[in-house]
């Protein structure tokens, strides 16, 4: 590697480009990390720290000199007005995408070990940010259906209405029936689902007065594996964490049996959400949603303008969502955004055909 006094413009440019993004992602994690407590705080600040001793490798190359470092990435600088202002799981899942870009694997300046860093550094943040994932996964599902739902079909009911050519007032009220009919539909839908689904893991939580039979067991005839590979361990493994836990069981005594004791796997009640929460998120997001078409109706616009206005806003409002879900799952966000719009236009497609018969029938 070049000395500093060596080395051209063209490298010291591109350490004094890499000095300022390091600064600025060691200030995004500092941001999260202040608003947020515990084991996540103390994690957010290592990888701050991280980031800060591949500071001081690009400061040394330059000397010290770190005048006329420019500003951040334009990607860098969006993660750190995110975290001063919200904090939330989208800036992890953007930080998530930013390590994976990381340069330093083919960067002959930069160290190997910085490279590794690197690479962790993605799966740590994709761990903190599935974290955020699980806890919002219920409501969020229920969101982005009930969006894409009401965008879709009211989209599809008011153009195919719209092209049989009856009157603009008849389309308007079709709309606003089915944003609210479809809403209650999928709130009352949700709040079933989620119910449901929770009570069916309620009945595969283990009966907590058997743990009082397990003092009692038989070391050597241990029923207790059964239970355990009954709830999908092998036979081995499922001999020797029974073997383990009644050992733990008789030395305790019978009054202080482990409460985790007929416990293979812990149950994430975060990822199902509540049946009230989902249940909400989908009907205002439903009628948020479905509102949309309506838009043009409800403003005096009429015949085909109003039909073709009404897919321009929808399709931003699909690209919207699609890009929401990419970027909260770490994936692409134009991809996600563009199939999202392919969906669901081609959904209202087929019904705007469909009027198109029908009004051609009628007359």
């Amino acid at each position: 590697m070049s000395d500093d006094h060596e080395a051209n413009t063209a490298d010291r440019a591109r350490w004094r480009r890499y000095l300022a993004d390091e600064r600025a992602e060691a200030a995004v994690y500092r941001e999260l990390a202040a608003r947020r407590e515990g084991e996540e705080r103390e994690i957010l600040l290592a990888l701050a720290a991280a980031e800060g001793r591949h500071e001081a490798h690009w400061l040394a190359l330059l000397g010290g000199d770190d005048s006329g470092v420019p500003r951040a990435d334009v990607r860098t600088r969006l993660l750190g007005g995110l975290a001063r202002r919200f904090g939330s799981i989208f800036v992890l899942a953007l930080a998530q995408r930013a390590e994976a870009r990381s340069p330093y694997a083919s960067d002959p300046d930069a160290t190997a070990a910085m490279a590794a860093d690197e690479r962790i550094h993605g799966e740590v943040v994709r761990g903190l940010a599935a974290r955020g994932r699980r806890r919002l996964a219920g409501t969020f599902r229920a969101a982005v259906f009930g969006m894409n739902d009401g965008l879709v079909s009211n989209l599809a009911l008011v153009i195919g209405i719209g092209a049989t050519g009856v009157s603009t007032s008849v389309v308007l009220f079709t709309g606003v029936a089915g944003l609210l009919a479809g809403a209650l539909s999928m709130g009352a839908g949700e709040f079933v689902s989620v119910r449901s689904q929770r009570e069916l893991l309620e009945a595969s939580v283990p009966d907590p007065t058997a743990r009082e039979a397990l003092a009692d067991l038989d070391i050597d005839a241990n029923e207790l594996a059964l239970v355990y590979r009954a709830r999908g361990m092998g036979e081995e493994a499922a001999s020797e964490h029974a073997a383990l836990m009644v050992a733990r069981v008789k030395a305790a005594g019978r009054t202080s049996v482990p409460t985790d004791a007929l416990t293979v796997v812990e149950q994430d009640d975060d990822a199902v959400g509540t049946g009230l929460s989902a249940a909400v998120s989908s009907f205002l997001f439903f009628a948020s949603g479905a509102l949309i078409p309506v838009l043009p109706y409800l403003f005096g616009v009429s015949g085909p303008a109003a039909i073709a206005i009404a897919a321009v806003l929808v399709s931003i409002a699909l690209l919207a969502t699609g890009a929401t879900v990419g970027l909260l799952s770490g994936a692409s966000p134009m991809k996600r955004a563009l199939r999202q719009l392919a969906i669901g236009l081609g959904a209202a497609a087929v019904t705007y055909l469909l009027g198109l018969a029908f009004g051609t029938t009628l007359a």
